[in-house]
């Protein structure tokens, strides 16, 4: 144990640790513990981390959690550590995570409220979980139910199902499913429909006993014990109902945001109607009983319509409108009795005021008088030994006895209303078992508990007890099956707490008998108690606060009781004067209600009280002989012998348990408190069955699953043959301490936790060997890509070296070679630019020196003279500068010398007296004067340089004076000349003049003339540009139309072969829903013909009459119209053989004209919608070949209109690009010579073309006019709808023409030869496209003339080979043939007259089909005359030519008979027998005949052809009662034999075989053209020649449709076991999937062992199917359409199971569906059959399984899904997600958020919210026309067959 735990409780190891907010945490250990540990080091999921301290004395290591793979299971006792936290964990992963409600824990389906509708509860989940085995499926109610019906049946013991919890866990509604359910696949055993009466109780007992409560809108205020009876077929027949605990005090109080019952607050909601305008009822509001919880409304609740659904109920109870309206009445005056306000007189009495309308009313609706009423609801009568006094009643004490009044007369109200429930719910038919569903409240425990809760809790407690007992019952029974040592398992046993409360002495006992003390109290009581319990009972204690309460240790919490109230509500008293007044009421309903009432009432023990939850006990038995002292039972007496009754009854039964959780109190939908969840599990009993499971061995599991599971931790030497022996060998080494297993006979059982540590031991091994495969395979991978690596790189290198070196050898030549060449070149190179260089040199030296010395003699030149001129200047500029500067200084000197003097003179004054001063005054004196002195020494100097510029200037200054002389002498000598030339220059002058003003004139003419040519040339450019820019848009325009040309094309096709597809679609799914349509009916009219078989064989057997012999019944008539004439004939002519079956045919004829009259009418709709599908067909293909033929001769026209187009624009184009080259060679020859003047011969060109253009523009101006003109009178002949539009372009035209401008005549002219060409061709397209319609319909027209004159010919010459009354009916059937393809004429040419021909069409059509029909008669009539006088005349000796001659020769030609030549050796392929060999033949041929006999020996369809042959000589002869018979008998001996073996795969195999090929053999030798077209000549000469069988065919064709149905419901019978078994659940690839641990509740194993089966089974099974119908001689279509069919089954019921089914959902699961569904399309393969359909229906499987393989992760992941699962409901998807589970520790479960995605993701799609497929639904069947080539005169009848007595013709 110790290495045990030392070896679980290592670091990451994930344990559960209590905590206040969650009840149990999750935590991780984060150090080994090791044994002596004071604490656990761990840390929880937000990463926090503690220590946990251990008890020191307990050493409580804290529970451990499971393995993530045992997470979220089915039921809780798989788990391998059962204790509550993992309880409680896994409860909350399904519920919130999984959407999961339902769980088992062993036997106890626990049950949780979501608080949301779900789609789980349909008639599909029923079919799906009806017959499965209660573990095979996931947990649902329904399978409670049917493990309960399931074992109703097998047991033959009576069932129960315990349904509890708290208010608003849902007991009501699982009760309601459960009934459900039964209903439902039980059915009822008479027409009384009891199933319906069953479940329309629950509308009534919901609106009279549930109400609104803070914890359920629609809580059951009272427990139920229905039980649903079943007769010896195990369908319902009755129930019976048991009401206990009814809520009386609801009545009158209710809690806030509570509400009364629901049937007030209906009837206030419906107050307005009529019936119940005398109850005087207005808002609920208005009344005290129904306004104190202050919620009157329940959301989304309308009480109106919920009082109609009760009236509806209670009308199909047999509770007619006058009691209902009763019973309504009685409520009502409850509710005015309510409102009667009573008044205190004074304190020790009270009184009603007189007229009190409310207690009026009340009167009024009772019948009582007002005056007793009112007088006794204020007083009550004491009575003692002597005297009777009556006392008045304080107001407080009136009041009350007026509550107490309102609920006693609710109480018996609902105690009648349960009455005449269960007399309307019971039958005459003997019951032989049940099926109790009992609804009953839940441990309770509030703040304040009284003696409600007391009787709740004590109810609890029995049950309780029952429960532990059952559930260690069959642990028992498990181990003693099993053969392990049973030890004793210590339980709970609650039998003291029972005890302390109802033995004797008990707490019960003495409430009892405090009750009779005259002072008894409710302090008494307790002290009683006190001294009684307190110190002999551990379980009842007393608290320390209070001496008037008292608690009780429960088996699920302790509860405290106050004492207040217990003695007065034990009572339950109503003042009998009260009762006295309303039993002399004179209303009748109410005397019925009181009828049992004696003088001392404690009606049905029910509490009084003002308040608080009361309860009343269960109704008292009415069968039952009561006295007086019966009656003054206390309440609680009472419901302990009602609880005695109950534990009886359900002692038993067999139990079945429901345990319903409330999730939340605010009624959230799927949110999870755990804190209340764990409260109602220990007070439910679901952790009691856990500790019980988790005392002994809760795991179990097989050898063969434990040996799959476990077989990684087993070596090689340790596998053995006997795998018994083997598990044995390896857990006696895995697992140390031997008493934690058992080895029982079948299975291993493991004490809890062992399951765990085999999973670690596991999964350790598993993370080991992929440690070691991956490090492995991660070496080999390195190794080989090093060594890849290696050569490559070695390779490389050799190639790169050697490519190198070559390289090297290379370059080291070029090398050497380039350096001796650049030595020579450099040399070369260097010499001539040494060269170079040398002569450049030299001569730039030479310029530069020449240069710089030029330069630098101009600078020095420049600088010579620029010093001279400085020189000056600056001497000027000095002198200036002086002179100003001198002038202000001599000033400024002046200034401030005159200012200093000024100063001196005063410094002087005052300083004259000093003789220093005259010193300082001499010394400063002498310092300035030889200063001055030196200042005119330099003056002077200054003064004779001066001088000496001034004579160097006066001497410059002579000389320039002489030079300016000699100038002006010669200057003058010059002027003297110019005077004399003065004349000479006016005359050039004018001159000049006159030439200036020629240049001026030539200039402006030149001007003139390059401004023309200019504008010309920019004219001519820019008409080029627009012509280009036109011809390029018409380049454009051309491309737009080619292109929207060839899109419409497109687009045309398209749409019309998207339009062909559609309608093509949509004529198929009609057609298939007509037929799957017809074919329901068909299968409708079986089932009631089989009733009908059924009633009358039930009515034979009552009546005790014996049946004469074999007859044909009314049942088997044919529903076709014609067949139903000839057996009413056939039973005219054996009217004289029936005279013993007239009691049995009268019982149901008017059912049966019924019948037949309904299926008439469907064969006529159905033969109306088929002739109307075939015109419709008809229609069709004519209009696509009229729109193919109009779209290609529409293809053509624009063809050639676009070459035509094309055409004209390139001449066009030509045209102008030839005038455009003219005019630029025009304007460039002679461009230098002024061409462009007027008169040259550009301009002339230019003029040309211009007048030209006008002139043709004219032209065209007035070809436009008029080709406008007529089109526009066209298209108003033509199109009548666009006449305004078409008038109103010639005018705007026409307008355009007027407003044409010189400038814009050339564009005009080009738009109006376009328009008028488009125009023209539309023109000519128009005319084309009449004239090719015309000529279309004429020839048309000339062949259906042709054909129809050949088909006249044709059936002239045929008519005149068939006998007299055969050309009637074959000319009446040409008329009608001509008729209908008149009408389908006009409906293709004009669909709206097409109605009204329709209709004539119609009447002549029945007009015809009246006489065809007297005719008919007529020719029957004669027939049987003739019949008449040729037997007589047999008789007087003319026998001998009756043979030869048919009837309608002798009517015609009586007195000449025609002999019929005919060789008798050449068999024509016909038999003859006589008449009374009809029998033998049906007998020997179908009834006798044994399908494999003829199957493995004979030809296929031998007996088809047979009857057919057979139905040729009775043609042949034209003995039409002959082949009338014959069709009847073998159509009702096929009837019979699938009646007699329908569950014989070979025999409804054989018979559809040969009824298809006896159905073809009529259509091949009918003589129609359409079904002769594959004959032979031979086989043509061997069609009927006198009877159209075209009605029979039908009814033939109907009778296979029923034996098509029969074969596939044959086929699923066999197949259906084997579906779930090979496709889920056996390992094809072993070794995949492994076993997943599992619970109690599961198969035996998951592994193939003999007797399961297989995939193989599966594939032998279809082959076995297949190998049978070919050896039949199926047609090959038909065989694809029943193999579509097989595997649409196989595929539905794998994908239901999958979807319903845990378990089934995960990784490797998905990879054995796919591998099983690859080796199904193999065997389609293998067969031919990959083309019919048949994979395609496993779609939705493939797609399932390959949802469970695909990641689900990621948003990309999602998209994956979404594109991927189209052939998967949204609802279907997210079951899958949420139903997927890890089946190893590697796996990961579906995020919550990612199935929000995909949920967001398939919003938008439109589909039905189904969950499950329709397992069965059958495809509508078609049987194609299938001809034989086997010739009839080569068959050869075996002997074997015993048919000696037929002859060959």
């Amino acid at each position: 144990m110790n290495r045990e735990l030392e070896y679980m409780f290592v670091q990451s190891a994930r344990v559960w640790i209590p905590d206040a907010e969650e009840v149990w945490k999750s935590a991780e250990l984060t150090k080994d513990y090791k044994n002596g540990d004071a604490s656990l080091q761990l840390m929880l999921e937000d990463g926090t981390s503690i220590d946990h301290k251990l008890d020191p004395k307990m050493k409580n290591l804290p529970y451990l959690r499971n393995p993530d793979i045992l997470v979220g299971e089915n039921d809780l006792t798989a788990l391998s550590y059962l204790h509550e936290p993992a309880v409680l964990h896994n409860l909350k992963v399904r519920f919130i995570d999984s959407k999961l409600i339902y769980t088992y824990c062993g036997i106890v389906l626990v049950a949780i409220n979501p608080y949301e509708t779900l789609p789980i509860y349909g008639s599909e989940i029923i079919n799906a979980y009806s017959g499965q085995n209660m573990g095979d499926m996931d947990p649902h109610i329904f399978a409670v139910a049917e493990e309960a019906y399931k074992q109703m049946a097998r047991d033959e013991r009576n069932q129960s199902i315990i349904v509890s919890g708290e208010s608003g866990a849902g007991k009501t509604v699982s009760a309601k499913y459960a009934m459900r359910y039964f209903a439902t696949v039980s059915g009822s055993a008479s027409e009384a429909n009891i199933e319906e009466k069953v479940l329309a109780s629950n509308p009534i007992m919901e609106a009279i006993g549930n109400a609104k409560t803070t914890r359920n809108d629609n809580s059951s205020r009272f427990g139920k014990y229905i039980e649903i009876g079943f007769d010896n077929r195990y369908r319902i027949i009755g129930a019976n109902m048991r009401t206990y605990l009814l809520e009386k005090s609801r009545v009158v109080f209710q809690a806030d945001e509570e509400r009364n019952y629901h049937i007030f607050y209906q009837l206030c909601a419906s107050a307005n109607l009529s019936e119940f305008k005398n109850l005087r009822l207005s808002s609920a509001n208005d009344f005290l009983y129904t306004r104190q919880g202050r919620s009157p409304v329940i959301e989304g609740v309308d009480d109106a319509k919920e009082l109609c659904t009760t009236r509806h109920a209670f009308t199909l109870l047999g509770i007619n409108e006058s009691y209902q309206i009763g019973l309504f009445q009685v409520l009502a005056a409850i509710l005015h009795l309510g409102n009667v306000e009573i008044k205190d007189r004074d304190s020790d009495s009270s009184i009603i005021a007189p007229n009190n309308r409310h207690l009026t009313a009340f009167c009024e609706l009772v019948g009582v008088t007002y005056q007793d009423m009112s007088h006794w609801l204020c007083h009550r009568k004491l009575k003692t030994a002597t005297e009777t006094y009556i006392k008045p009643l304080p107001r407080l004490q009136a009041t009350n006895a007026r509550d107490a009044l309102s609920k006693h007369i609710y109480a018996k109200l609902f105690n009648w209303i349960v009455e005449h429930v269960n007399k309307a719910l019971v039958t005459n038919v003997k019951q032989h078992s049940f099926i109790g569903v009992l609804d009953i409240y839940g441990f309770e425990t509030f703040e304040i508990n009284s003696f409600e809760q007391f009787c709740i809790n004590y109810a609890n407690e029995k049950l309780q007890q029952q429960f532990n007992m059952h559930v260690f019952k069959l642990e028992q029974e498990e181990y003693m099956k099993e053969q392990i040592p049973w030890t004793l398992i210590d339980f709970y046993d609650n039998q003291p707490c029972i005890n302390l409360i109802e033995a004797k002495m008990g707490i019960l006992d003495l409430l009892d008998e405090e009750c009779k003390m005259p002072k008894g109290s409710d302090d008494s009581w307790a002290q009683k108690l006190y001294n009684t319990h307190l110190k002999t009972c551990s379980l009842f204690e007393k608290p320390r606060m209070s001496n008037r309460a008292f608690i009780i240790q429960h088996f699920a919490d302790k509860v405290e009781y106050q004492c207040e109230g217990f003695l007065e509500k034990n009572k339950d008293t109503v003042n009998e004067e009260q009762i006295n007044v309303l039993k002399a009421s004179k209303f009748d309903l109410l005397v019925e209600l009181f009828q049992d009432e004696e003088k001392a009432t404690t009606p049905t023990g029910q509490v009084p009280g003002t308040g608080g939850r009361t309860r009343l006990s269960i109704k008292p038995d009415k069968g039952r002989d009561k006295s007086s002292k019966e009656h003054k039972k206390t309440v609680g007496c009472q419901f302990r012998n009602s609880l005695q009754m109950l534990m009886e009854t359900l002692n038993a039964t067999t139990p079945h348990y429901v345990r319903c959780i409330k999730p939340n109190d605010f009624k959230l939908a799927f949110s999870f408190d755990p804190k209340r969840a764990v409260q109602q599990l220990r007070a439910c009993g679901v952790l009691e069955t856990i500790r019980i499971s988790a005392a002994g061995f809760p795991s179990r599991w097989t050898y063969q699953e434990f040996f799959s599971r476990y077989r990684v931790l087993m070596k090689q030497k340790d596998v053995l043959h006997d795998k018994k022996l083997t598990c044995k060998n390896v857990l006696e080494k895995l697992v140390q301490d031997q008493d934690k297993y058992q080895f029982g006979k079948t299975k291993i059982f493991f004490r809890a936790g062992q399951v765990a540590y085999l999973e670690k031991l596991r999964a350790d091994k598993l993370r080991a060997a992929c440690i070691r495969i991956q490090k492995t395979i991660r070496c080999w991978l390195a190794r080989k890509k090093f060594l890849r690596q290696r050569a490559a790189a070695i390779t490389i290198q050799r190639f790169t070296r050697g490519y190198q070196a070559r390289c090297l050898a290379k370059f080291m030549r070029r090398t050497q070679a380039a350096t001796v060449i650049q030595k020579y070149q450099r040399m070369c190179v260097e010499r001539k630019r040494y060269r170079q260089k040398q002569a450049a040199a030299l001569a730039m030296q030479t310029i530069l020196r020449a240069y710089m010395a030029r330069q630098k003699y101009q600078a020095l030149l420049r600088e010579h003279k620029a010093i001279i001129i400085q020189k000056h200047v600056r001497g000027w500029l000095a002198r200036c500068w002086y002179k100003r500067c001198l002038e202000a200084i001599v000033y400024l000197q002046c200034c401030i010398r005159r200012m200093r003097a000024k100063r001196e003179l005063k410094k002087l004054k005052i300083e004259a007296r000093s003789v220093e001063h005259f010193k300082k005054l001499n010394k400063g004196m002498e310092n300035k004067i030889m200063q001055l002195q030196r200042k005119i020494d330099e003056q002077h100097k200054d003064n004779r340089l001066i001088s000496e510029k001034l004579v160097t200037l006066e001497s410059s200054y002579a000389s320039e004076s002489e030079r300016m002389r000699r100038e002006l002498s010669r200057l003058r000598g010059a002027e003297e000349d110019a005077k004399n030339k003065a004349n000479q220059v006016s005359s050039l002058l004018e001159e000049l003049e006159r030439l200036k003003k020629e240049l001026s004139v030539t200039q402006q003419e030149k001007t003139t003339i390059e401004d023309w040519a200019h504008k010309y040339r920019d004219e001519m450019e820019k008409m080029v540009s627009e012509l280009k820019d036109q011809n390029g848009l018409l380049k454009k325009e051309k491309d737009d139309l080619n292109r929207r040309i060839q899109e419409q094309g497109q687009q045309m096709t398209e749409k019309m072969t998207r339009a062909i597809a559609q309608e093509t679609q949509q004529l198929e799914t009609d057609l298939n829903e007509e037929r799957s349509r017809y074919q329901n009916l068909l299968t409708e009219h079986l089932r009631l013909e089989e009733k009908y078989e059924d009633l009358k064989e039930e009515f034979a057997h009552s009546s005790n009459v014996s049946k004469p012999g074999h007859r044909r019944t009314d049942s088997t008539h044919s529903s076709n119209e014609s067949e139903y004439t000839y057996n009413s004939e056939y039973a005219e002519s054996e009217e004289g053989h029936r005279a013993g079956d007239d009691v049995t045919r009268g019982m149901d004829t008017s059912l049966t004209l019924k019948l037949q009259k309904r299926v008439t009418e469907l064969e006529q709709e159905k033969q109306s919608l088929r002739n109307e599908l075939e015109n419709k067909e008809d229609q069709f293909q004519r209009a696509r070949a009229r729109d193919d033929a109009q779209f290609r001769k529409a293809r053509g026209a624009e063809l050639e209109y676009e070459s035509l187009k094309r055409q004209e624009l390139e001449s066009e184009n030509k045209k102008l690009r030839h005038d455009l080259a003219e005019m630029r060679q025009s304007l460039l020859a002679d461009a230098a010579t002024g061409a462009g003047a007027p008169g040259s011969p550009a301009y002339k060109v230019l003029l040309d073309q211009l007048n030209a253009s006008c002139e043709e523009l004219e032209v065209r101006k007035e070809e436009v006019l008029i080709l406008r003109s007529q089109l526009v009178s066209q298209k108003e002949a033509l199109h009548h709808k666009d006449e305004k539009e078409t008038m109103t372009e010639p005018s705007v035209f026409a307008q355009d023409v007027n407003k044409l401008k010189d400038t814009d005549e050339l564009k005009q002219a080009y738009i109006g030869l376009k328009d008028t060409n488009r125009l023209l061709e539309q023109q000519l397209q128009t005319q084309r496209r009449t004239y090719d319609s015309e000529v279309e319909s004429l020839r048309g027209e000339l062949q259906n003339v042709k054909e129809e004159n050949n088909r006249q010919q044709q059936l002239l010459a045929q008519n005149l080979q068939l006998p007299p009354e055969a050309r009637i009916e074959a000319s009446l059937q040409h008329e009608i043939t001509r008729l209908t393809n008149e009408n389908l004429e006009i409906m293709a040419d004009d669909p709206t007259a097409s109605r009204e021909a329709r209709v004539i069409i119609l009447r002549r059509m029945v007009d015809l089909m009246e006489q065809l029909e007297k005719q008919d008669r007529t020719i029957r009539k004669l027939k049987k005359q003739l019949k008449v006088y040729s037997k007589r005349i047999g008789e007087m000796g003319a026998g001998q030519t009756e043979g030869q001659t048919s009837p309608g020769q002798m009517v015609e030609e009586p007195i000449h008979p025609v002999n019929i030549p005919r060789r008798e050796k050449d068999f024509q392929g016909m038999l003859e027998y006589k008449k009374e060999d009809e029998m033998k033949l049906v007998k020997n041929l179908i009834l006798e005949l044994k399908p494999r006999g003829v199957a493995v020996n004979l030809i296929p369809g031998l007996p088809a052809y047979i009857l057919f042959m057979c139905l040729r000589h009775a043609d042949y002869v034209n003995d039409d009662q002959k082949v009338r018979t014959l069709l009847t008998s073998t159509i009702n001996s096929i009837k019979k034999i699938l009646k007699k073996r329908g569950d014989d795969f070979e025999t409804v195999s054989f018979w559809l075989a040969n009824t298809c090929r006896f159905l073809h053999c009529l259509k091949q030798y009918s003589g129609e053209q359409a079904f002769m077209k594959h004959n032979s000549v031979r086989q043509n000469e061997h069609c009927l020649s006198n009877f159209d069988l075209a009605e029979y065919r039908q009814v033939i064709s109907d009778l296979a449709i029923q034996i098509y149905q029969q074969l596939v419901k044959c086929m699923e019978n066999i197949l259906q076991p084997m579906i779930v078994c090979g496709m889920l659940e056996h390992e094809t690839i072993q070794g995949v999937s492994g076993v997943k641990p599992t619970g109690l509740r599961k198969r035996t194993s998951s592994i193939a062992d003999e007797g399961t089966y297989t995939l193989d089974s599966i594939v032998r099974q279809l082959s076995a199917f297949h190998s049978t119908v070919c050896q039949h001689g199926t047609d090959p279509e038909l065989i694809k359409q029943v193999v579509k069919q097989l595997f649409y089954i196989i595929g539905a019921v794998t994908l239901n199971n999958l979807l319903l089914r845990k378990d089934m959902c995960s990784w490797s699961k998905g990879m054995q569906i796919r591998y099983n569904v690859s080796q199904l399309e193999e065997w389609l393969r293998d067969k031919g059959l990959m083309n019919c359909g048949a994979k395609e229906t496993l779609e939705p499987l493939i797609q399932a399984a390959q949802l469970l393989q695909v990641k689900k992760k990621t948003d990309e992941d999602a998209e994956a899904i979404c594109t991927m699962c189209h052939a998967l409901t949204t609802a279907q998807i997210v079951k899958v997600l949420n139903l997927y589970t890890p089946v190893n520790e590697f796996e990961e479960r579906v995020s919550v958020a990612f199935i929000r995605t995909i949920q967001t993701r398939l919003r938008d799609r439109f589909e039905s919210p189904q969950l499950l497929m329709d397992t069965k639904m059958i495809y509508p069947v078609t049987f194609p026309f299938n001809p034989s080539s086997l010739a009839l005169e080569t068959i050869q009848i075996p002997t074997s067959l015993n048919l000696g007595f037929l002859t060959r013709v």
